[in-house]
């Protein structure tokens, strides 16, 4: 594989039983494949600190307005986005292959962000409720309002309609 910032041929590194494909000697990116990044991006994951530091050259300098292609399905533009609700590190990822791509430096940022995962989904959590808080209040107000007239409805029906005519309560068969 080669790198998808770059073009450097990717090396394949093995740390703590998963093996990522890092661009050593080039921009020092990272590559995980799907489901991957989640072992090495809390800080105390003590497995990705061997990650902080790929050699790299300097020189090499990285066009970030440039889109990358995914470095396992070639044909494939990843997309960019905010790791997190706190909008501080842009990774890529691809939309095929579930895989993503960091710069360098990226890694040591995202382990900086949150400690556990269950504070990085309780901030995913305040974010949402802080941005569409009001709106999902009104929805689920206008949800339960409807419901309440579909259950006075179905009352009126069970004393205009007996069970003689509910289907499964003849012996005749159902409607």
């Amino acid at each position: 594989m080669n790198c998808p910032a770059c073009g450097n041929s990717l090396q394949e590194v093995t740390v703590s039983d998963v093996v990522v494909d890092v661009c050593k000697g080039g921009c020092g990116g990272i590559w995980f494949d799907n489901f991957e990044i989640t072992k090495f991006d809390e800080p105390h994951e003590s497995a990705g600190e061997e990650l902080l530091q790929i050699e790299r050259d300097e020189s090499v300098v990285i066009d970030r307005a440039k889109r990358f292609n995914c470095p396992k399905c070639e044909d494939v533009v990843m997309m960019r986005h905010f790791f997190t609700v706190k909008k501080e590190v842009e990774v890529d990822e691809c939309p095929g292959c579930g895989g993503f791509w960091l710069d360098a430096g990226e890694l040591d940022k995202i382990r900086g962000l949150f400690e556990t995962e269950h504070e990085r989904h309780a901030a995913a959590h305040e974010y949402f409720a802080e941005m569409f808080g009001s709106e999902l209040a009104a929805m689920e107000a206008e949800d339960q309002a409807n419901l309440n007239k579909a259950r006075k409805i179905a009352n009126m029906f069970r004393f205009v309609c007996p069970s003689y005519y509910v289907p499964g309560k003849q012996d005749w068969g159902a409607f």
